[in-house]
C-alpha cells in the first residue's frame, strides 16, 4: 500500500467567535485552497484530540485567509488549540494547477560555494515575494542564501547544490 503524499497549505492563526471556528492563512505563497468537505492535517497533533478533520464550512476572512469551521472543534477552547498549527491536505486532494512540492523539498540538501567551498545544509527555506532565501547552517554558521540566478549556478534535482555567493554573505 503506497502512504499518501501531504502538502503543507496554511496556518492557523487566530480563533474567529466562541464556536470553534478558526482563520487560517496560506504559506508559501500559495492561494487559499480549503473548501468542504477536505480531509485535513492539523501538526502538530494536540494530545487529546485528533489530528485529521474534515473542513465543514470555509469562508474568506476579509483578509488573505479563511475561516473555516472543523469537525471535532465545537468551541473556543478547542480552536484556541488549534492555533500555531499547520494545515496540511493530500496532494491528490488539490487543484490540478497547484504546485504538489513545498519549499521543504530543499531541507537537508548540501550547498556548496565557488570559493568557500562546504557552506552546509539547508535548514530552512524563507518564501517571500521576489525570491525564496535558503538558511544554510554549516562550519560558518548560519548563511542566508538568495535563491536566484545570478547566486544559484547549479541546482540538480538531487546531490550538492553549486552556488557563487557574492562578497558579504559569509561571516569569515
Amino acid at each position: 500500500m503506497q502512504r499518501k503524499r501531504w502538502r503543507l497549505i496554511a496556518r492557523v492563526v487566530t480563533t474567529h467567535g466562541r464556536k470553534g471556528e478558526v482563520v487560517v492563512a496560506p504559506v508559501h505563497g500559495l492561494p487559499v485552497l480549503l473548501s468542504e468537505g477536505m480531509r485535513v492535517a492539523c501538526v502538530p497533533p494536540q494530545l487529546r484530540a485528533d489530528r485529521y478533520h474534515d473542513v465543514l464550512s470555509a469562508a474568506a476572512d476579509g483578509g488573505p485567509g479563511q475561516r473555516v469551521l472543523l469537525s471535532g472543534v465545537s468551541d473556543l477552547s478547542a480552536a484556541k488549540a488549534l492555533v500555531g498549527t499547520s494545515v496540511l491536505v493530500p496532494v491528490d486532494d488539490l487543484p490540478a494547477d497547484i504546485d504538489t512540492e513545498g519549499p521543504e523539498v530543499w531541507f537537508d540538501r548540501e550547498v556548496r560555494d565557488r570559493r568557500y567551498g562546504m557552506l552546509g545544509t539547508i535548514a530552512e527555506v524563507m518564501v517571500g515575494g521576489g525570491n525564496d532565501v535558503w538558511v544554510v547552517e554549516g562550519p560558518y554558521g548560519e548563511v542566508l542564501i538568495p535563491v536566484v540566478d545570478a547566486i544559484v549556478t547549479n541546482c540538480p534535482a538531487d546531490g550538492v547544490i553549486d552556488v557563487d555567493l557574492p562578497d558579504g554573505l559569509v561571516g569569515e
